[in-house]
């Protein structure tokens, strides 16, 4: 049987599972242990399957044109309390960042007065409402909690519910088979 890391070559780049090769990451030592007895033409074959339930269920983005499966890796990526942390933080800051901004775009334009940003970029923007000048309102929230149940989000200011990519596909599938 072949191992499906026998060929596998480390880039430059940092590795996810492997420190060098043959010496697996910690974290990824249960997944190196699953994988191994797998034959490089099953998990290609998976895959495979992957692509075609993702197509048929509608999980799927266009690109020039063309419909395509929604990408999903089959080697899970592994991230330790101490990695997410980091991220959490990061993408916490991005959004109190992103909030910052919009606040400003719509209320005192502190930005646009000071030069920091041109006010080209805001006033012939197509997603710039200008009947929202002067809104307190948030138009939406965001979530950094990896234990979150919903793609779903409800802004603030509709009643709508809007969803991620993939997840319109996956709450009809979950409503035709019962699951959750």
């Amino acid at each position: 049987m072949a191992d499906i890391f026998d060929a596998y070559a480390l880039a430059d780049a940092w590795d996810e599972m492997f420190v060098r090769p043959g010496e697996v990451r910690t974290a990824y030592e249960p997944v190196l242990a699953a994988l191994q007895p797998i034959e490089p033409s099953e998990l290609r074959f998976r895959a495979d399957q992957m692509a075609r339930a993702f197509t048929d269920r509608g999980v799927t983005y266009a690109f020039a044109g063309e419909e395509r499966p929604w990408p999903l890796d089959l080697v899970p990526r592994i991230i330790d309390a101490l990695e997410w942390d980091l991220i959490q933080r990061g993408v916490a800051q991005r959004v109190r960042a992103l909030e910052a901004y919009l606040s400003d775009a719509y209320s005192h334009c502190r930005a646009f007065e000071d030069g920091v940003v041109p006010w080209r970029l805001l006033l012939n923007s197509a997603h710039f409402h200008r009947a929202a000048q002067g809104s307190s309102r948030r138009a939406g929230s965001a979530s950094t909690s990896p234990a979150s149940t919903s793609c779903a989000t409800r802004p603030a200011t509709s009643g709508s519910w809007r969803t991620t990519s993939g997840c319109r596909a996956a709450f009809r599938t979950s409503s035709r088979t019962g699951a959750r």
